[in-house]
């Protein structure tokens, strides 16, 4: 076994795979680039080499410096994570002519399976089902729209080298697939060194399903199941699970089967991710192969209990399997939810910054259920433009997918970030969405429940009750405080028919309580919320950023965000502004004037941070409504602007190469 490994990546794998090698008596070195000089990952290592520039292709990309920092620290093999060079033959074969081990595929497998053009051409010589498409490389967008129209509309149009939503369209017109094509093109070469991109036919209404293989360099491979990725935004999987709600146990079989024969037919021996699209009446066609760890390995390890990370060093030092098809068993459901920074209120754009509070919930590891938080940031680091948004892997476990949501639901409510946008919010709604509970999944998802894109979940009338049980709680408690601190009535607490009003957004809600404590400490509220008597347990104090308590029999969690005269809470994905008045206070603030917003609609403002790669138009020039203004790279990945409607340009504020903030003016209108 080796007693040091380097980690060539950084984040959250890095860290998960420090914790696993720690765990294996191994000591680990961290490589970063300038960027992350005080992330996490590099903290936690027993060694740190800085390889140079924030930018990924100075850093991170080159070989020449991982291998140096291997030879400068002694470290005898490299995991490479995901992304970044995990999936790169020519990487695995420099480190071997260095002298190290690479803890993933033989370089062979590598560029069977990792680039996909070839994995197609494997995959039909083993009569695997593909998807029909053109494996040939593409010269350009002329030769690309020609492919299109014989494949027939719609279209995917993929890097060879991608992997993470990275270089990938859908295309459903020759306009879109020659504006697509450059796109992809560009995105591949930015994030993978390699601009090679092919077109495949999109099967409409598809679910996304992969299966976890894992080989040895003894000739062992089995398959440990499936994991269902169809909730997908701009390709990018958001949520994950274990197993399929699609699957039955004979489609299971079949594509186990499948995926290990084709990691057989290229000694594959490493852990490795056969990903397929299915049908709704579950046909299966083979869609690329993996040749890396995956982002959403942990439902896997949570249904099945095998550690993928600690499987693969063990490959890798040259150990058999001790794992057996047949002794393999799924235990219960998993369900992972990626933390992303990014505001889903404004199309999902990056969001950069400080992590001002970062308070993920508590971990839990029992038998039949956890939670699992696989992080690599910490509270007051940053969250840069360099790399890629995901801030943490949110992970539960339960015997059933229902618990497993409802486990996934508590915890989302747990989950406080301040000082970025996240879309925690988004993902609590989603746990909520009856067709998500459901299991009818398919990779439109996002688009189809939330076609106008996402503006906070609709509160029910049992959110609703619990928001304003919060609300009135937590301004009683904030009252107190205030009395204890300045005397007010001997510094006593009203007890008893104390009435508010708690204003919830738009809605008005008549509050009367009445307060007790037990022997514990625990404030207990009686009172009639929307006529629904309720009793409110809690032991919450002011400054906590999450209010925990039982409100009746149901435990509950709600974020609370202190603001001007009031609170922002939210829960199960709704977010709404809290003010809690007396009576009279209520009938003054219904008096009040509405603020209107600022008129922004002859400005084109910046989404999100990120930087100006070209501009389509000049000064005074007439733009047509869908028409290409712009276009902003933030977090390896190119966002076109377009017109909302026709107008004229009348001044530009930014030139190709400028770094913008969120909302910073691009161009104005007439």
């Amino acid at each position: 076994m080796f007693d040091k490994i380097l980690i060539a990546n950084r984040g959250e794998i890095a860290c998960r795979v420090i914790k696993t090698a720690r765990r294996m008596g191994i000591k680990t070195v961290a490589v970063f680039s300038e960027a992350d000089v005080r992330a996490l990952h590099v903290d936690m290592a027993d060694e740190a080499v800085n390889i140079g520039p924030a930018a990924a292709a100075q850093s991170y990309l080159v070989v020449d410096k991982i291998i140096d920092a291997c030879k400068q620290t002694g470290a005898e093999a490299v995991h490479p994570g995901y992304g970044f060079l995990s999936e790169n033959s020519a990487f695995a074969h420099a480190l071997s002519k260095a002298g190290l081990v690479f803890i993933g595929p033989n370089p062979k497998a590598i560029e069977a399976m990792g680039d996909k053009i070839e994995s197609k051409r494997f995959a039909n010589a083993a009569n695997v089902s593909t998807v029909p498409g053109y494996l040939g490389e593409i010269n350009d967008g002329t030769e690309a729209v020609k492919i299109a129209d014989e494949i027939g509309y719609p279209v995917m149009i993929k890097a060879s080298a991608g992997g993470g939503g990275k270089g990938m369209r859908i295309a459903y017109s020759d306009a879109e697939v020659a504006d697509g094509f450059m796109r992809a093109r560009s995105e591949a070469k930015s994030s993978f060194g390699d601009d090679r991109v092919f077109i495949e036919k999109f099967i409409v209404n598809p679910r996304h399903i992969e299966i976890q293989v894992l080989g040895d360099k003894h000739g062992n491979v089995i398959h440990l199941g499936e994991r269902e990725c169809s909730i997908q935004r701009r390709n990018q999987k958001v949520i994950e699970e274990a197993p399929s709600p699609l699957l039955d146990a004979k489609t299971r079989k079949a594509m186990g089967e499948q995926a290990v024969a084709l990691a057989k037919a290229v000694d594959y021996d490493s852990a490795g991710t056969v990903e397929f699209v299915a049908g709704q009446d579950r046909s299966f066609f083979f869609l690329e192969m993996n040749t890396r760890l995956q982002v959403e390995h942990p439902v896997t390890e949570l249904v099945t209990g095998i550690d993928l990370v600690e499987q693969m060093i063990r490959v890798a030092a040259g150990e058999t399997l001790a794992i057996k098809q047949n002794s393999l068993k799924l235990n219960g459901w998993a369900v992972e939810s990626r933390i992303y920074a990014e505001d889903p209120y404004r199309n999902f754009m990056p969001s950069t910054g400080r992590l001002v509070s970062y308070r993920p919930p508590e971990e839990v590891s029992e038998t039949e259920t956890s939670v699992r938080n696989d992080t690599g940031v910490y509270e007051g680091g940053e969250i840069s433009i360099y790399y890629d948004p995901m801030i943490a892997k949110l992970c539960t476990h339960a015997p059933t997918r229902k618990d497993a949501i409802n486990q996934m639901a508590d915890a989302l409510d747990r989950f406080f970030i301040h000082g970025i946008q996240h879309n925690v919010p988004f993902l609590a709604a989603v746990m909520a969405n009856e067709r998500w509970r459901g299991g009818e999944l398919a990779t439109s998802f996002i688009d189809d429940e939330f076609p106008e894109g996402f503006d906070g979940a609709v509160a029910s009338d049992e959110v609703k009750r619990t928001l304003v049980s919060a609300a009135a709680v937590l301004d009683h408690m904030e009252n107190t405080r205030k009395r204890e601190i300045s005397g007010q009535m001997g510094g006593k607490s009203v007890q008893f028919n104390i009435e508010r009003v708690v204003k919830l957004g738009d809605d008005w809600f008549d509050v009367t309580m009445g307060v007790t404590s037990d022997n514990s400490g625990t404030v207990i509220f009686q009172h009639s919320a929307a006529d629904t008597p309720v009793e409110v347990r809690h032991s919450w104090v002011p400054g906590e950023p999450v209010w925990h308590g039982t409100i009746g029999e149901a435990t509950v969690s709600v974020q609370v965000r202190r603001i001007l005269n009031g609170f922002r809470l939210s829960h199960r994905g709704v977010e709404v502004e809290a003010h809690v008045y007396t009576r009279r206070e209520a009938e003054l603030a219904r008096l009040m004037p509405v603020k209107v917003p600022p008129d922004t609609s002859k400005k084109l403002l910046c989404p999100m941070p990120g930087l100006v790669v070209s501009l389509a138009v000049d000064k005074g020039q007439e733009v047509k409504a869908g028409e290409q203004l712009c276009v902003i790279e933030a977090m390896k990945m190119e966002n076109i602007l377009r017109a909302e409607r026709d107008s004229k340009v009348s001044i530009i504020h930014a030139s190709p190469g400028d770094s913008l903030a969120v909302d910073a003016v691009i161009m104005e209108f007439e």
